[in-house]
Formats: C-alpha cells, structure tokens, sequence
C-alpha cells in the first residue's frame, strides 16, 4: 500500500501542530511560575498582560459567591452582614484559565456570618 504525499504531509502537521501546542503550555507553566515569583508589580501585570493577549485569563473571584469546584478555600473572615456569608471577601493567589480551561483555582478569603 503506497502513502500519498498529501497523507504524509498531513501527518507531518498534526505531530507538529501537537509538539506546538505542548510547548506552549510548558512557556505558560514557566509564566506561571515567574509571575509567582516576580517582586515587581510591574513585571507581574505585564506577565498577566502577555498571558491575556494569548488567551490565558488572570481569575480574581472578589465578590463572587465561593464554589468549591473553581475556587480554593485559603481562610475565611468574619461579617455581621447575612447576605455576605459565602461570598470571595478577597483573592490571596491569582487563579488562571486558558480559554475556559482551569489552569489554576484562585486562592481566596471567604466572608463567613458570625452566628448570633
């Protein structure tokens, strides 16, 4: 059985197109890893605009209700307010998302109503 040149030309791209996409997550994997580690506001804003412009969003959940399936739990805060309990008080860790796809949950600080 003879192999068209178009077949293996075909085959070609999709082992490079997925060498390509794997790549790129490992440079996201590093971003990550750098902007966790970056002391300067600056770098650390643009690191998150770099990531945006290729689809990876920054999650930051202030003020959203807590869901366990896309947040973490870091602690929690005390409110007198009912309507509070369970709602993101603040993002400790930046969480991240490539086009829909969870990279990493946010950390965050839920409010928790004190019980009278």
């Amino acid at each position: 059985m003879e192999v068209s040149a178009e077949v293996i030309a075909g085959i070609d791209q999709s082992e490079t197109l997925k060498q390509a996409l794997a790549e790129r997550d490992s440079l996201v994997q590093l971003c990550l890893y750098a902007l966790d580690r970056a002391r300067s506001p600056g770098v650390v804003e643009r690191i998150e605009e770099g990531l945006a412009g290729i689809g990876v969003a920054a999650i930051r959940p202030d003020g959203d209700l807590f869901d366990p399936a896309r947040h973490e739990a870091g602690g929690t805060v005390p409110t007198q307010d009912l309507t509070m309990d369970g709602v993101v008080a603040e993002t400790e860790v930046v969480g991240f998302a490539d086009r829909g796809r969870l990279l990493r949950a946010p950390i965050v600080t839920v409010y928790k109503a004190r019980q009278p």
